[in-house]
C-alpha cells in the first residue's frame, strides 16, 4: 500500500507519514492511486457539506472551498501561480518561461489570476449548492485528478531533475490506461452530468496540453498543477450553468 500512502500525502496535507523514503518505482506506482485521492477528497467535501446542514449557502460555498484548498496545501493553486506569472513574462520564450517557473516570488499577474479562478469556484458551488446537486462535489476533484496521470503518460517532462521527473521514468504504462479507463466508468454512476463534465475536462485538457507542448516542449509540474485547477474551475462552471 506505499504507493497509495506517497500518492496521499503529496496530493493531500493529510496527516499521512512514511516510515521511510520511497524508491523511485514506488513514486512511479503512486500515479496509479491519484484518482482514488481525488475521489477521497471529493467524499470529504461532501461529508462536509453534510454536516453544515441548513446553513446558508454563501457560507457553505465559502466553507467547503476554504476546506478544498487546506485539504491540497494550495499545491495546485501555486503551480497555476507560477505558470500564470511564467506565461506572461516569458513573452513566448521556452527557457525564460521556465527560468520564471521557478522564480518562488508571485508577480500581479499570479494574483489575478488566483482570485478570479477562486471567485469562480465560489460563485459554481453556490450554484450548485442551492440547487441540491451537492453530490456532484465528489466528481469533480475525481475527474481533475484522474487528468494528472494522463498528462504524465501522454506529454514529456521537460524539468530534468523536477519533483515530477521520477513520475515519469517509473511510470506504470500498461497498468495505468487501465485504471483510468475503470475510473471514467465509476463515474458515469454520476449519469450525464458526469458524461458533461468529460468532455469539457477533455477539451480542456486537450487545449492547455497543446499550449504546454508548444511553448515548453512537454509539461512540468506547474503546468499540471494549473492544468487540474483551470480543470476543476471548467467543470464546476459547466456543471453549474447546466444543472
Amino acid at each position: 500500500m506505499t504507493p497509495w500512502w506517497i500518492a496521499l500525502q503529496f496530493l493531500t496535507r493529510l496527516p499521512v507519514r512514511l516510515r521511510a523514503m520511497p524508491t523511485p518505482e514506488q513514486n512511479g506506482r503512486s500515479l496509479l492511486f491519484y484518482p482514488l485521492v481525488g475521489l477521497l477528497i471529493g467524499l470529504l467535501l461532501f461529508a462536509a457539506q453534510c454536516l453544515l446542514g441548513d446553513s446558508a449557502v454563501l457560507l457553505q460555498a465559502a466553507l467547503l472551498l476554504a476546506l478544498w484548498v487546506g485539504i491540497s496545501g494550495g499545491l495546485h493553486l501555486d503551480g497555476l501561480a507560477d505558470s500564470a506569472d511564467a506565461w506572461v513574462g516569458g513573452f513566448g520564450d521556452r527557457q525564460r518561461t521556465l527560468d520564471i517557473m521557478k522564480d518562488p516570488r508571485s508577480g500581479p499577474i499570479a494574483v489575478v489570476v488566483l482570485v478570479l479562478l477562486l471567485l469562480l469556484k465560489f460563485a459554481a458551488l453556490a450554484t450548485l449548492l442551492e440547487n441540491g446537486s451537492t453530490l456532484l462535489l465528489v466528481l469533480v476533484p475525481w475527474l481533475a485528478r484522474s487528468l494528472l496521470p494522463l498528462l504524465l503518460l501522454t506529454t514529456p517532462y521537460v524539468r530534468p531533475g523536477g519533483l515530477g521527473q521520477s513520475l515519469v521514468e517509473y511510470l506504470p504504462r500498461q497498468q495505468l490506461p487501465w485504471v483510468l479507463g475503470a475510473n471514467a466508468l465509476a463515474m458515469l454512476l454520476f449519469g450525464w452530468p458526469a458524461l458533461l463534465a468529460w468532455l469539457v475536462a477533455a477539451a480542456v485538457f486537450i487545449y492547455l496540453r497543446a499550449l504546454m507542448c508548444q511553448r515548453l516542449g512537454g509539461t512540468t509540474g506547474d503546468t499540471a498543477g494549473a492544468l487540474l485547477e483551470i480543470v476543476e474551475c471548467a467543470v464546476l462552471l459547466t456543471l453549474a450553468l447546466a444543472i
